[in-house]
């Protein structure tokens, strides 16, 4: 079995759960997803494990190769910024759900840290079993663990409810974006 994680996978059994406010349905945390599951880094096997189809249930992935995504994985891992964390289905042996914490360093703050919640997504024929919000409560108790100054994300109005419920606020911020199509980069 290949070890390659994104990052040290003891990072995430060490997380304390205990000033968690928000609940769970009975028996469902994140150190006790539901039977079968398991939460862990993103490991270098995971393009064969429809890492790429789930996230292309979030948005367009576009032609990403095997050289492509170990190429990518290689530089995240070596950035150290980035956290990917994944639900696989050990039944299946695939990923069925996925979550990026990036850390910002800054120099305000005393030279702090400051997160952010990217590209949650969970596949569609497992959603309604609080596999996603599993995923942004391990991304915001590793942020805390980290020592970052605060956590934010951006999403849509329809998400507000979801992204609430485990404690985000709206800010009252203006979101801002400029896109570029590929082959305008």
């Amino acid at each position: 079995m290949d070890q390659n994680f994104l990052f040290d996978p003891s990072i995430l059994a060490d997380l304390d759960y205990s000033s968690w406010k928000s609940s769970f349905r009975p028996g469902v945390s994140p150190h006790n997803p539901p039977h079968g599951l398991k939460v862990r880094p993103l490991c270098a096997t995971d393009y064969d494990k429809g890492f790429l189809g789930v996230l292309a249930q979030l948005t367009k992935v576009g032609t990403v190769t095997r050289e492509q995504f170990m190429a990518r994985f290689n530089a995240m891992k070596d950035d150290k910024s980035y956290y990917v964390c994944v639900i696989e289905d050990l039944n299946k042996r695939e990923v069925i759900g996925a979550a990026t914490l990036v850390i910002e360093q800054k120099f305000i703050h005393s030279c702090g840290m400051r997160a952010r919640v990217e590209d949650v997504v969970v596949d569609d024929t497992y959603r309604g079993k609080q596999l996603g919000k599993i995923l942004t409560v391990v991304l915001i108790m590793l942020s805390k663990h980290l020592g970052c100054y605060k956590i934010s994300l951006e999403c849509t109005d329809q998400k507000l409810p979801f992204y609430q419920q485990v404690g985000f606020k709206q800010d009252g911020t203006n979101y801002m974006v400029l896109r570029w199509e590929q082959n305008d980069v």
